[in-house]
């Protein structure tokens, strides 16, 4: 069964791609949809000269890199989330790539010490809130969903998604793994319904009544808005950065790497390096509602009108080095039951 359902997931990549070996381009794999990155790749095309040839799937890029070994067409891979990127590495299908461009625009904590991954956006992990049912300063921490005031009023994603497992890493690299252990059965007590849905669907469950407060990527809020129905959702919460008065608000990324056997590196780079330059981070900014990594680079005018906040600064890479830890942690307190 697990053989057969590998085969399909290729199937759904080869039947959308085919990529022929030509000097002056970019075959990239992405987990990124198509929308949100085509204008930054026609920008950098009509830049450079450089095709860029793309590819987007929800799944299977990493067992499409493995069975296509060397032979693989794929120069760059495109990924979201610490750790979807850090399996790219542990399997083997990245090379370190050398570039003081890439180290100048993108701080340390978003890549990889080792330059396997750069993270190209960045996100926060806030907290919306109802803004009938939740009073302004009323929860103000990641800490604060533990609270009893909250019970049966917080709805989040299942516990082993990704963007819930780099949360808990986070808490676990803040507070100790028994306090985190501690945080994670505070909210689950907490829970108004089972974990479900992606994101939106939390912001959903708030206007519809089922809870009051979640966990959600911040820019999820920004696309809902610019959506004719979910905007009704997203109008009826307000959006709240956590631990603005100790570590932070945690943050995650979108990012690149180079394919192990990338047949055009040197155009891969020039595309790495342009995406973390200002044209691209703008365009970036503007498209898709995310932060900007490179630090002269501002977000766009809806983001930016949620104001300026502390962000925590703990590495990527620490992060994912607590993932096992944090997926072990969902499965003891049995958070999704």
């Amino acid at each position: 069964m697990k053989q057969l359902t590998i085969t399909k997931i290729l199937v759904m990549f080869c039947c959308s791609m085919s990529f022929n070996s030509f000097a002056n381009e970019v075959n990239v794999y992405s987990y990124r949809k198509p929308q949100l990155i085509k204008p930054i790749f026609d920008l950098f095309t009509k830049k450079t000269g450089i095709a860029v040839n793309a590819v987007f799937a929800k799944k299977g890029m990493l067992e499409r890199l493995r069975n296509e070994g060397k032979n693989s067409p794929a120069d760059l891979i495109f990924t979201v989330d610490i750790g979807r990127i850090v399996d790219f590495k542990k399997a083997g299908l990245l090379r370190s790539v050398s570039s003081n461009i890439l180290n100048e625009n993108i701080p340390v904590n978003f890549r990889d010490p080792d330059n396997f991954w750069f993270g190209l956006t960045s996100r926060a992990r806030v907290i919306v809130a109802s803004k009938e049912r939740v009073r302004d300063g009323e929860i103000s921490s990641y800490e604060d969903l533990t609270d009893p005031r909250w019970a049966g009023r917080v709805c989040t994603r299942q516990g082993k998604h990704p963007y819930m497992v780099a949360l808990t890493a986070s808490l676990i690299d803040a507070l100790g793994y028994s306090n985190a252990k501690a945080w994670l059965i505070g909210v689950k007590k907490n829970l108004a319904r089972k974990p479900q849905g992606n994101d939106r669907a939390q912001v959903k469950a708030i206007h519809s009544g089922i809870c009051d407060v979640a966990v959600i990527n911040h820019y999820y809020m920004a696309n809902m808005l610019s959506d004719k129905q979910q905007k009704l959702w997203a109008q009826s919460v307000k959006v709240i950065f956590p631990n603005q008065k100790d570590r932070g608000t945690h943050m995650n990324v979108s990012g690149v790497s180079m394919a192990k056997y990338a047949p055009h590196p040197d155009e891969a780079l020039k595309l790495m390096e342009f995406l973390a330059s200002s044209d691209g981070q703008k365009l970036y900014a503007e498209n898709n509602g995310e932060y900007p990594v490179n630090q002269d680079v501002l977000p766009n005018d809806l983001v930016k009108s949620w104001g300026r906040f502390k962000q925590d600064t703990l590495g990527l890479s620490r992060i994912a080095a607590l993932r096992e830890s944090a997926v072990r942690m969902a499965d003891e307190v049995n958070y999704n039951d």
